[in-house]
């Protein structure tokens, strides 16, 4: 039988301002560990900390542009658009005038499977 998923849990996403994340299915919501799909609320000018993953993870951005920088340069990813990040590629998301976009981790989003570094911002 379907399950429903009546709501979100929502957390805050580490950055140099508040972005929300409501978390449909994941380890905070449903328990799921196999796959998370979030969707985030980034306003204008936030940029989040450089950092790379365990997972492989998706993000389809709905509204606005997100910007992701690594090693190659800096993407910008705009409405309609999606990107891929593989697990262990350093990134710095931003979003310069705000964006909304859904992520989809696998396996699941969780606090330890994210590295903070110290990745430089590069001048692209």
């Amino acid at each position: 039988m379907p399950h429903l998923i009546g709501s979100p849990e929502q957390y805050e996403a580490p950055g140099n301002m508040h972005k929300l994340c409501d978390e449909y299915v994941g380890l905070l919501n449903t328990g799921q560990s196999a796959v998370s799909i979030t969707r985030m609320h980034a306003p204008a000018g936030w940029v989040g900390p450089a950092q790379y993953a365990d997972f492989q993870e998706y993000a389809v951005v709905l509204t606005g542009v997100l910007q992701v920088e690594h090693a190659d340069g800096k993407t910008e990813v705009e409405a309609g658009q999606a990107i891929q990040v593989e697990p262990g590629e350093e990134v710095i998301l931003s979003t310069p005038d705000g964006c909304e976009y859904l992520t989809v981790c696998v396996p699941a989003y969780s606090k330890a499977s994210i590295h903070r570094t110290q990745m430089e911002k590069s001048a692209h």
